[in-house]
């Protein structure tokens, strides 16, 4: 789907502007895609690898998540050869069970946005992902190998339900989502998981639990989201580089060879 932007890069990190630091020999890059540009890609090096960095929120989180260029963020990182995406994201919890500050390392999601762009796929070859296994097995392995050498609440097994946003969610909702089987909610992993699989991109997540949902405790604010997010970010930096070193540059998943196996062509016509 393009042409690729010959950078060597090996993996991505998608989150929050702190994260830039996780790079050394930092520069930055400006590309143009078919879906608009994306905030300067931040290419540096940790623990020898070439890594790119992309702000999801843009450099002074300027940009609220029913806005985010979505397509253009992880068009651009697949023009740069990027093939694993390690993403950060700060949830609020609906299990009972999760508590702010442990980290959650999600195995499925739930698709409860309106407005979003959710594919590169709306014209032919008609494309059908399969997301069965939304999150990379690989990337889930080595985030909780990690998180659980450095933290001492890590779940790895977790339903992430993403809403359209900006507003927080009501009581109502969230005892619907816990319903459903939910277990923590925030409001950026799709589309960016299913995009990622579209172009055959390995994605992984590590979440944060900055809050509990609405109607279980009291009311939600973004300043309570960010000061749980500084209380988490050495162990998220650790993690992350960690993680970075352990991912062998061979990947042995099947994320890959999804979109070859998801399109559907003329002799199948009906």
């Amino acid at each position: 789907m393009g042409t690729e932007v010959s950078r060597d890069v090996e993996i991505a990190v998608i989150g929050g502007t702190g994260l830039e630091s996780l790079l050394t020999g930092v520069e930055r890059i400006r590309l143009g895609t078919p879906y608009g540009v994306p905030p300067p890609v931040s290419v540096g090096q940790v623990q020898g690898k070439s890594v790119a960095f992309i702000p999801r929120h843009g450099r002074q989180h300027s940009v609220p998540p029913h806005k985010v260029g979505y397509r253009a963020n992880i068009y651009a990182l697949y023009m740069m050869g990027v093939k694993r995406i390690v993403a950060t994201n700060a949830v609020g919890a609906i299990n009972l069970d999760f508590k702010p500050c442990d980290l959650v390392v999600p195995h499925d999601l739930i698709d409860f946005t309106k407005r979003r762009a959710p594919s590169f796929y709306d014209d032919a070859p008609v494309t059908h992902v399969d997301f069965s296994e939304p999150y990379c097995p690989e990337i889930r392995r080595a985030l909780i190998e990690q998180a659980k050498k450095t933290a001492d609440a890590v779940h790895d097994q977790a339903v992430y339900v993403c809403t359209e946003g900006p507003r927080f969610e009501t009581p109502a909702e969230i005892r619907m989502f816990r319903a459903l089987g939910c277990d923590v909610v925030g409001m950026t992993a799709v589309p960016e998981a299913v995009l990622a699989r579209e172009l055959g991109m390995c994605y992984g997540a590590l979440c944060f639990v900055s809050n509990m949902s609405a109607g279980i405790a009291g009311r939600i604010t973004p300043r309570e989201v960010m000061e749980t997010s500084r209380l988490v970010s050495s162990k998220i930096h650790k993690i992350l580089i960690e993680v970075i070193r352990y991912l062998p540059k061979t990947r042995s998943c099947p994320c890959a060879s999804s979109t070859e196996e998801s399109r559907i062509g003329e002799k199948y016509k009906c």
